[in-house]
């Protein structure tokens, strides 16, 4: 029998070990420490070895219950932010690079699966499709997709290996690179820049001056969030499931996500100065705790070879995206920020946007939240594919 049983006592522990993660965090000496292991690895991997230590239990009726009804609540809060508006008045050549990344991903993922399925597990393609989502936006899709084609917890934690080593590897890359955009820039032949003309729409549409929390705006988020994801899970439920891709609860996330964005056009949108991303966020990581809680630690031993797909699939994605940014003579600035966008979804483009240009980490924050908007589509979509290549 485990240390903590009880489903209440297990929600306890595991909400403070996400809040020492975060306590210790913000102290100085620990600052290095989480530039290197983000704090998403240890909210999966605490409460995986609390569970081998025998503290908390395989499984919990807590656990069922935060992924049908928290999962939803976080997608819906976490897109009432989203300035579609904004996004669409990027430019051409902007919009252009943020699809080549993502079609990147899409082919990357699908190519990779191909060369090397033979040595990966039968269900690496789920597994792989969980990964697409987070490199089309970030963790949050990466949750979503996962719980919603039912990736097995220990696949889920080789996955987060994969992001963090490959993804934050990347992002060093990118940041490398910036030394010689100017040489870059004269190669693929660009003439004017659009970086201005951004930097001025940002600037004129930048109004999310954050707000004092009230009781009130407290209610409507949690109304908002677990009323409108019941009714969502409800919804899924009378639709019929496409293939082992697009399930009830594939709908589900399918569903919150379109009511998500239409909110972001009222109103409501409001609510995102008060901090409703945050209660999204808390959401997704107690979940994120919850699957760790139910993994084996001994499956980190299938990490290396999916770290080898992993860098294919990233190189596959740099190819597709330089070449269409030649194509459409863009900066390095909005190519580089694209990729980031995709892979490191809005915690890390807005950081790549600054090196590139200084003062111009708005767009990058944009381009982030369009890449949160895509993954959740785009990651089903490769998802699927390559459960059709999984069966060649």
């Amino acid at each position: 029998m485990p240390l903590i049983n009880d489903p209440t006592a297990v929600l306890v522990y595991l909400i403070s070990l996400i809040g020492l993660i975060y306590y210790v965090k913000e102290q100085p000496w620990a600052s290095k420490i989480f530039d290197i292991i983000p704090p998403v690895i240890w909210v999966y991997f605490l409460p995986m070895i609390s569970t081998t230590l025998g503290i908390t239990p395989e499984q919990s009726d807590l656990f069922s219950w935060v992924k049908s009804y928290l999962l939803p609540a976080a997608l819906l809060l976490l897109l009432l932010s989203a300035d579609v508006k904004a996004i669409t008045k990027l430019g051409p050549k902007a919009l252009g690079t943020m699809f080549a990344g993502t079609l990147g991903i899409v082919l990357g993922g699908v190519i990779s699966l191909a060369l090397f399925g033979a040595w990966l597990p039968e269900d690496a393609w789920q597994g792989m499709g969980a990964l697409s989502g987070s490199w089309i936006g970030g963790s949050t899709n990466m949750v979503g997709i996962g719980t919603s084609i039912g990736v097995r917890d220990e696949l889920f934690g080789v996955m987060i290996i994969v992001d963090t080593i490959v993804g934050y590897g990347w992002m060093g890359i990118v940041i490398f690179i910036s030394a010689f955009q100017s040489r870059l820039d004269k190669w693929n032949g660009v003439t004017s820049s659009p970086v201005d003309e951004l930097s001025a729409h940002i600037a004129s549409s930048d109004k999310s001056k954050p707000e004092p929390l009230n009781f009130h705006s407290l209610i409507f988020m949690l109304v908002i969030g677990l009323g409108l994801g019941y009714f969502s899970l409800e919804a899924g439920k009378f639709l019929p499931d496409l293939g082992k891709v697009v399930t009830s609860f594939g709908w589900t996330v399918i569903l919150v996500s379109v009511i998500g964005l239409g909110l972001s056009f009222t109103p409501l949108a409001r609510l995102e100065k008060q901090g409703a991303s945050h209660l999204g966020n808390f959401f997704l990581y107690l979940l994120l705790a919850t699957i760790g809680a139910k993994a084996d630690l001994r499956a980190i031993t299938e990490a290396p070879m999916f770290l080898v797909v992993g860098v294919v699939w990233i190189a596959v994605h740099a190819t597709v995206l330089f070449s269409v940014g030649r194509m459409l003579k863009a900066p390095m600035f909005l190519i580089a920020t694209s990729s980031q966008a995709n892979i490191g979804g809005v915690v890390s483009a807005p950081i790549v946007a600054s090196v590139y240009q200084k003062g111009m980490a708005p767009v990058g924050l944009l381009m982030g939240v369009m890449g949160n908007i895509l993954g959740l589509y785009f990651g089903f979509l490769t998802a699927q594919l390559m459960e059709w290549v999984s069966r060649i």
